[in-house]
């Protein structure tokens, strides 16, 4: 019997689940669509490559859509059974609130499984991917559109043109001018009474044929003096003006947002262990320096190399390894923290001089400018690891929202059985609000050093989390009923609640 409803409980959950995920991915890759559409257009891109930019989009969305398409539809299909009297049917039969749970949390922990691997591996891989796509396609010369009164710049060349009127059927153009800087020790401007404009054969050359116009040249070594010269017909020609998106195989260095987790842990132990050596180097500063105020001979100065970047996660690297080629191509290595200046080896040796056997050399102190430099540097690999710790966490919280969602969504779901679309719709928008608000501003703390990541990532979790064990928990002690439990009981236990803490 339990077998059969735990089926029946995740086909009720199947169909609001899918259709949820893909309205509200739509809905982001619509406004994500708005938001590329002026970087994306009048550049001449293919269909295939602005498909490329969409689709590498993809995963950021679904990162986001995931956990809400969980929350959507356990509050939209735990709310439907409760209110056709399902529920009490169930509890009726003898099946408790823990029974009716076990088969949906099992799916929640699995989805948040999912979603790990997703964030952990196909996200930072698309994100870099869609990095390199997007400096290859801002290298690219925009097709040459022009606009009627209005100075057109003709990259790489130094040619600039305006057009009075383009006939929009011939493309032909009115009262042409076209300034022409390509020469430093004199300026051009062509004047034209109409012209065309095209490409060469070889897609890269861009072609002007001018008619009944004068060139007037200045010269600065020349003053006073402008060369005129007429024509009826004048060819201008401007050089590899390409038309095509020339893909880079050059790999950038990647943010922690393009890097998995094993990764971003490499990264952060490089950043404490060079903001330790910049402390260390502090402390040397400090010895040398009184030291030297007492006339004593100084210490050695102590070298201290540049860490290495070590591998974490042992076994996981296998499988990173494996789920690497059937994702994405190999992806840059994960960028190194650059060499700092080795002031500790080159700073002034301090000892007794040697002009006398008594006399001892003035205190020499450590530069204001090399202390510094090592208390800025020490303060921005912190910085650095805290935004690791951070992005790690991250990948974490997400995950496991997916299970908390389906807490929270099933004692609201139970405890307000007729709430409808209402309790579905502003319940779902209120939790992502708290949840997602709440970790942004864990996250800007976190990054600032003002709260520990693990607090301020863990932190909703942790909310979300108690609330639906609260929920849960009155839920499966309350008797099983589809009266009441409406938008206006909700209201009222709100509202019921504040009074109680007013007084």
């Amino acid at each position: 019997m339990m077998r059969l409803l735990s089926r029946y409980l995740l086909r009720q959950l199947a169909g609001p689940f899918l259709f949820s995920l893909v309205a509200l991915t739509s809905m982001l890759l619509l406004n994500q669509i708005a938001k590329k559409f002026g970087d994306l257009v009048g550049k001449g891109l293919t269909a295939s490559v602005i498909s490329e930019v969409l689709l590498l989009s993809l995963p950021f969305i679904v990162a986001l859509t995931l956990p809400m398409a969980v929350l959507v539809a356990v509050l939209y299909g735990f709310s439907h059974l409760a209110a056709d009297s399902e529920i009490t049917a169930m509890r009726a039969s003898g099946v408790s609130v823990t029974q009716m749970l076990r088969p949906v949390l099992v799916a929640g922990a699995l989805i948040a499984v999912f979603n790990f691997l997703f964030l952990d591996q196909v996200l930072p891989r698309s994100n870099a991917r869609l990095r390199n796509l997007s400096m290859d396609i801002g290298r690219k010369k925009p097709t040459l559109t022009m606009r009627e009164q209005a100075l057109n710049p003709v990259p790489p060349s130094a040619y600039y043109i305006r057009a009075s009127r383009i006939e929009p059927l011939t493309g032909r153009m009115r009262n042409v001018t076209i300034f022409d800087l390509t020469l430093p020790e004199s300026r051009r401007i062509v004047y034209a009474d109409s012209g065309y404009m095209a490409f060469e054969a070889n897609g890269r050359d861009l072609r002007v044929h001018l008619y009944d116009g004068a060139v007037h040249e200045y010269r600065p070594d020349e003053a006073g003096v402008v060369r005129v010269t007429q024509y009826e017909q004048n060819i201008i020609r401007a050089r590899d003006v390409s038309n095509a998106l020339e893909r880079s195989d050059v790999q950038f260095d990647r943010g922690d947002r393009e890097m998995s987790t094993c990764e971003m842990i490499d990264q952060r132990v490089l950043s404490r262990e060079n903001a330790r050596r910049y402390q260390a180097m502090r402390q040397q500063y400090t010895r040398q320096d009184l030291r030297s105020l007492l006339r004593l001979v100084p210490e050695p100065a102590i070298d201290y190399p540049q860490p290495e970047l070590r591998q974490h996660c042992g076994p996981w690297r296998t499988v990173e390894r494996f789920l690497r080629g059937y994702i994405f191509p190999e992806p840059a290595e994960a960028q190194s923290a650059a060499a700092p200046p080795r002031s500790a080896g080159s700073r002034p040796a301090i000892g007794p001089g040697a002009s006398t056997g008594t006399e001892v050399a003035a205190p020499v102190l450590t530069s204001l400018s090399a202390v510094s430099e090592a208390n800025a540097n020490q303060g921005r690999e912190m910085r650095s690891a805290n935004s690791y710790a951070v992005e790690v966490h991250k990948k974490f919280t997400i995950s496991v929202a997916c299970f908390n969602f389906v807490l929270i969504g099933i004692a609201l779901a139970l405890r307000f059985p007729r709430g409808g679309m209402g309790l579905v719709l502003g319940g779902s928008i209120l939790i992502f609000a708290v949840f997602y608000i709440s970790m942004t501003a864990g996250e800007q703390l976190a990054d600032r050093g003002y709260l520990a990541p693990e607090a301020g990532m863990w932190a909703p979790n942790v909310l979300i989390g108690t609330i639906g064990l609260l929920g849960l928990r009155a839920a499966s002690r309350a008797t099983g009923t589809a009266r009441g439990g409406d938008l206006a009981d909700m209201a009222e236990v709100l509202f019921g609640w504040l009074r109680r803490r007013r007084a």
